[in-house]
């Protein structure tokens, strides 16, 4: 491809846990690790969630790694979308855990057919690539394609190279175009400079159409991000 898609390794950085725990407020200053363990032993999810996050960032208390993929296993196993994505993450990683891309697969999987989009993402890269699974561009195409729906803006950037190249779906510039405008209005800063190669295979009234789509979706979109 004229842009290599974005490796595994750059997609699972620390800062995803962050990420898979957008909208969960965080741990108060004045409430004291203590009683967040005392709460998150009781089954209190949100205490649990933000114990976890504690741990693993160094939030008051010492980085821990093993610590926090206990916490974060207790809550996937009860369901938890995004302890399950940030689980996945870790095994995929090795942190707090012996690296395990099967377990980080399992749990992605679980994640995605629920709707996450960061585990939605992260499959599509697995099936890119082609790690613990048979590399299958149709099946990385279809998970980028629902993350890019939800607003993921790098599997937007990924599934709009895959239509400029026909990798894993027929090629089409227009569809192309459209998910590279979405990603560059979510502020991707390579975004406009892969619309611009795609563009100049495209007419001007293809890629206005394109550009006006990609508006409309952004705008609608707003509304239903959580």
């Amino acid at each position: 491809m004229r842009k290599r898609i974005a490796p595994l390794v750059a997609v699972l950085s620390a800062a995803a846990i962050g990420m898979a725990l957008a909208g969960e407020a965080p741990a108060p200053a004045n409430v004291p690790l203590k009683d967040l363990q005392i709460r998150a032993e009781a089954g209190d999810r949100t205490a649990t969630r933000q114990l976890a996050e504690a741990y693993y960032l160094g939030k008051g208390v010492e980085q821990d790694f093993k610590t926090a993929a206990q916490w974060y296993e207790k809550l996937a196993r009860q369901g938890d979308v995004r302890a399950q994505t940030s689980l996945g993450l870790m095994f995929a990683r090795g942190y707090g855990v012996e690296k395990n891309t099967d377990l980080a697969l399992k749990w992605w999987k679980l994640a995605a057919i629920q709707n996450d989009p960061g585990a939605q993402f992260n499959l599509g890269t697995l099936y890119l690539e082609g790690k613990s699974v048979g590399q299958n561009f149709g099946e990385a195409a279809k998970w980028y394609l629902q993350a890019a729906s939800r607003g993921h803006l790098q599997a937007q950037s990924n599934l709009g190279l895959m239509y400029w190249e026909g990798k894993g779906v027929d090629k089409d510039l227009r569809r192309a175009y459209y998910w590279l405008a979405v990603a560059a209005e979510q502020g991707d800063d390579e975004a406009p400079g892969q619309l611009k190669r795609v563009a100049a295979d495209m007419s001007p009234d293809e890629v206005r159409e394109a550009d006006v789509r990609a508006k409309e979706w952004m705008k609608a979109a707003k509304k239903t991000w959580r």
